[in-house]
């Protein structure tokens, strides 16, 4: 039996529609790009699926990567001046699997040339509004800074406050604090204290993150002898939706990201996926200052539906595939 009822099968249909009307109209061209590649995310938060090729490949590594997301190959195609474009397709986490993840997923990702990670949230909004028109509902648009946010709800500066001030805004919620890191506990404020309380009626984008959680996004200096990562994450409700950027354009920095990200997988006795060498030879070449962002289809379903369960939104999820 599926998971999900005929009226979520027919609701996602409906939303993959929307999407390709809502670019077309636009002007943004639908590209579709590989699923298994030479080089894998080296985001430690990430893990990776990866498969040994038994074909014919010239030389080429047999161990090929399925992509976590569409990023990497369409920054190239920016690079190669194909302008605006996205890409709606699936996309591969492993051990992500439980409530809220499935180990694979529908992930709509899409890139504005010229644009910055402010201006590319109204447009973000702009497509949630018209989705939750298909239900009958409706939700504004709020922005708010990440540091900010922390310290009207928790009274901490994630900035400057200290990983004892951190743990202990967690009140109540125990953790195994064994490995954790400063960034980690910011993580778990986020999902444990936060996000529980964003209200159901209301698109929330945090805006301008840390620099150390700066993944793809420009720095931009405060003034105060810090820096912020120029990105976001949209939620709607509790449910976080859209993770962008106002894109890195530096090769070289990008190279020292990708070091970094593997030296820390290193040190937790991760795989180490290699980097993407045709990435960072796009950017060298001059990839056009933009902005992208990635939305998670079945979490916006999810959003849409008031369901706190990813297999309410899926035709057969893990335990059924």
């Amino acid at each position: 039996m599926p998971s999900a009822p005929r009226d979520a099968l027919r609701l996602r249909a409906w939303v993959n529609r929307l999407v390709r009307e809502f670019f077309h109209a636009r002007d943004v061209l639908e590209v579709e790009t590989p699923v298994l590649s030479v080089a894998g995310n080296t985001d430690p938060n990430i893990a990776s699926f990866s498969l040994e090729f038994s074909g014919r490949t010239d030389g080429a590594p047999r161990t090929r990567w399925l992509r976590t997301s569409p990023e990497f190959a369409l920054k190239r195609l920016l690079a190669a001046g194909v302008g605006d474009c996205y890409e709606l397709g699936r996309v591969f986490r492993d051990g992500e699997s439980g409530g809220r993840h499935n180990p694979e997923f529908t992930m709509l990702e899409w890139y504005r040339v010229g644009w910055d990670h402010q201006r590319l949230i109204g447009e973000v909004a702009e497509l949630v509004q018209a989705a939750l028109a298909l239900v009958g509902r409706e939700a504004r648009l709020r922005v708010v800074g990440y540091r900010q946010l922390y310290r009207d709800a928790l009274g901490v500066d994630p900035f400057t406050a200290g990983i004892d001030s951190l743990r202990a805004a967690l009140g109540e919620v125990q953790v195994d604090p064994a490995g954790l890191e400063r960034d980690d506990w910011l993580d778990l404020l986020m999902t444990h204290r936060l996000q529980p309380g964003f209200d159901p009626g209301e698109l929330l984008a945090v805006v301008d993150y840390p620099a150390s959680q700066c993944a793809l996004a420009r720095l931009r200096p405060t003034g105060d002898g810090l820096a912020v990562a120029e990105r976001f994450e949209a939620y709607l409700g509790p449910i976080e939706l859209a993770n962008g950027y106002h894109e890195l354009l530096d090769a070289g920095e990008q190279t020292d990201r990708f070091t970094r990200d593997a030296d820390v997988r290193r040190m937790r006795g991760d795989a180490v996926p290699p980097h993407d060498a045709r990435l960072l030879a796009a950017l060298a070449a001059g990839m056009p200052a933009c902005a992208g962002v990635a939305m998670g289809i079945d979490r916006l379903l999810m959003a849409m539906l008031a369901t706190p369960g990813i297999r309410d939104v899926t035709a057969f999820d893990f335990s059924r595939a």
